[in-house]
């Protein structure tokens, strides 16, 4: 959840800037109509700092299907509008809008990488990569989409390695004892979270004692506090299974990715 408010905060902002920085591509390409009144870009600025995003959507909107719009201030509307779809959680209508908007201008890395975000959290990893990679093309010091690929190929990675182990956890489940191991065998979901939680453990742990292993051990405690109170707060009122190991996934993605 973190992630995607992360996200949308880039997207508003890449917004932003763009329409204080046009991208010279957008103004040097073609001929561009005679400035008219009915498309001031103006109101559609004005739209995008108030950060309302159904302001955005009517008005840039209209910015967007005015024939008479300068191709620039197109480019500039699609993406604050796309911003906008974002926020109020309608990826397919914000990616659309950057198709567009790349389509007009296929040089804006940070659209690139925005659309890379969408594709991701619809969960299609392989053209998430693809507008990642694509952003580091035009931009090789992108920070951003450095990252996002990163961590995307990891995941992707261990997603393949993981096909041949689905629903099997890290531990032998014929000669499990425990109560809550027991549970993990018995769920696939359980089972495969137990598995990438000790594969991310693992690499970690590994990377961090490559350098201290006053580090690389304090990791590895973490992680044996984590099983310790696993296994004591298993089948004691409120305590959640799932969500513990979900968060502690989410713990070590948050370490890998640093």
């Amino acid at each position: 959840m973190r992630h995607n408010f992360t996200a949308r905060i880039r997207t508003a902002a890449v917004a932003s800037l763009l329409w204080t920085a046009p991208p010279q591509q957008a103004l040097a390409t073609g001929a561009e109509p005679a400035t008219d009144p009915q498309v001031d870009p103006a109101p559609c600025i004005a739209a995008a700092a108030s950060n309302d995003a159904e302001k955005i959507i009517a008005i840039c909107g209209a910015l967007v299907d005015n024939e008479k719009t300068l191709r620039a201030d197109r480019i500039k509307a699609l993406i604050a509008r796309a911003g906008a779809y974002d926020r109020k959680e309608l990826i397919d209508r914000a990616i659309e809008d950057y198709d567009t908007a790349l389509r007009l201008d296929p040089t804006l890395a940070d659209i690139f990488n925005a659309r890379g975000e969408l594709w991701r959290r619809k969960g299609d990893r392989p053209r998430a990569l693809q507008d990642f990679g694509a952003a580091i093309k035009l931009n090789p010091d992108h920070p951003a989409a450095k990252r996002s690929y990163k961590s995307l190929a990891r995941e992707v990675e261990r997603l393949g390695a993981f096909m041949a182990l689905n629903n099997q956890p890290n531990f032998n489940c014929s000669t499990a004892r425990r109560a809550v191991e027991k549970a993990i065998c018995a769920n696939p979901e359980l089972a495969n979270l137990d598995r990438e939680i000790n594969a991310v453990n693992s690499k970690v742990v590994r990377e961090a004692a490559s350098n201290s292993l006053r580090a690389g051990r304090a990791l590895q405690r973490e992680q044996d506090v984590f099983l310790a109170r696993r296994n004591a707060g298993f089948g004691r009122p409120g305590y959640d299974l799932r969500s513990a190991m979900r968060e502690r996934l989410d713990r070590l993605l948050a370490i890998e990715s640093y």
